[in-house]
């Protein structure tokens, strides 16, 4: 389960995009964040999560936010500063499994490796869903989760909402906001659309409906994954904050829980929440990665990744394009000493103790938040130096693994 959202220029804060995604995954799918530099390749192929295909002459520069054990990417940014997130989707059309695909996190990454535009990304990821289908598992540890996939993709100048159902597809453009869930949400105010074979899978009553969600949409699937509430709130959200919406009221929304307030548990949660914490069967997954990326036109982007799970109890790091990155920690499938699974481990602890931890951790973590976004702002304005810029990041990383292992001897006691 995951939401992506978005606010264009238009009514934002700066007059920049804001683009934004929460990754649910498996509460033990940790997820790191990746830095790609512009590549040209001598190879001829590429071994994507399952399949392979032919490699580009050459790729654009990333920063992606990736299940450890996946080459595809839930979100990130290239160079040119077109942002992709994907969202998993239940649809009427059936699984071939005997001939895998590309997953939509394979998708995503490729989209934003070889295109230059939102509009060139929604060609590539047309053409390769086509050529290739979507067959793929989406789990981890849960060999059976298969799913179809929407997308939401932005540049500074164009930004589009794309879903999927097999190989058939929907597209239209977005006006100032919006909001993607794990849901279709596309039924006749498409800008164009292509029916392909599958439809013969579908019933005679979804068939008789002319519109994409209601032609192909799975109704138990989408009920319980609670999409149409998240969906809901995060659009409300970015409504209500019209010309005020930067970095940190995108944070926000990504932080949020249902119900709002003291009332919330995360023993108690629900898939209705935003920042999302596993309880089981009906809500089987959490959020193990966070992005929050200001493109802007005439100056460095900003990519604010959550290196932990949970991003209502953790900080968003800056990073730059073009900068130094090589004190990334990268996690693997055991608990070990990266940052993501030292603040699991705290986080774990924070909610054995939820309502007496919590609210001292968040009051923290707000000021110092708050403290990176006005330096982010400041060194943009003074034109800082690449140089100046990478050690901003490291900074920040370097302080929150300090930080973390603090907490975790503080809260230990």
């Amino acid at each position: 389960m995951c939401d992506t959202l978005l606010a264009k220029g238009i009514i934002s804060e700066k007059g920049n995009l804001i683009f934004a995604k929460n990754s649910d995954r498996e509460p033990l799918e940790a997820q790191e964040q990746v830095h790609i530099p512009r590549i040209t390749h001598s190879e001829k192929t590429l071994n994507c999560t399952y399949i392979q295909i032919p490699q580009a002459s050459s790729t654009w520069e990333v920063w992606l936010s990736k299940p450890f054990q996946m080459w595809g990417a839930e979100m990130g940014v290239n160079e040119w500063g077109l942002a992709i997130g994907n969202e998993a989707v239940f649809t009427q059309v059936k699984f071939d499994k005997s001939k895998p695909g590309l997953t939509g996190m394979d998708l995503l990454r490729l989209a934003l490796e070889r295109s230059k535009t939102a509009m060139a990304a929604k060609d590539l990821i047309i053409e390769l869903l086509e050529r290739y289908g979507q067959n793929a598992c989406g789990g981890y540890e849960n060999k059976n989760f298969y799913y179809h996939n929407s997308f939401l993709i932005a540049d500074q100048k164009d930004a589009l909402i794309l879903e999927t159902a097999g190989k058939s597809w929907a597209w239209k453009r977005v006006k100032d906001y919006a909001s993607i869930s794990n849901c279709l949400s596309l039924e006749d105010d498409f800008e164009e659309w292509k029916i392909t074979e599958e439809d013969k899978y579908l019933s005679s009553i979804f068939n008789s409906k002319k519109g994409f969600k209601s032609r192909f949409s799975d109704f138990l699937y989408t009920y319980f994954s609670k999409a149409k509430d998240r969906k809901s709130f995060t659009e409300k959200s970015l409504n209500n904050q019209k010309g005020q919406i930067g970095p940190k009221q995108m944070m926000e929304i990504l932080k949020s829980h249902h119900p709002t307030g003291e009332d919330f548990h995360p023993k108690k949660a629900s898939a209705a929440s935003v920042c999302m914490h596993a309880t089981g069967l009906t809500n089987p997954s959490e959020t193990t990665g966070s992005m929050v990326a200001e493109i802007r036109n005439d100056q460095p982007h900003t990519i604010w990744l959550c290196p932990s799970p949970h991003p209502c109890q953790s900080l968003y790091i800056p990073f730059y394009f073009g900068t130094e990155t090589s004190f990334l920690t990268y996690p693997s499938y055991l608990e070990d000493n990266s940052l993501w699974w030292q603040a699991k481990k705290l986080h774990t602890i924070i909610e054995r103790n939820w309502k007496e931890l919590f609210p001292k951790l968040k009051a923290e973590l707000n000021q110092v938040q708050g403290n990176w976004i006005k330096k982010d702002i400041y060194l943009i304005e003074e034109s800082a130096s690449p140089e100046e810029l990478s050690k901003f990041s490291l900074d920040c990383y370097s302080f929150y693994q300090k930080w973390i292992k603090e907490k975790l001897l503080e809260v230990s006691k």
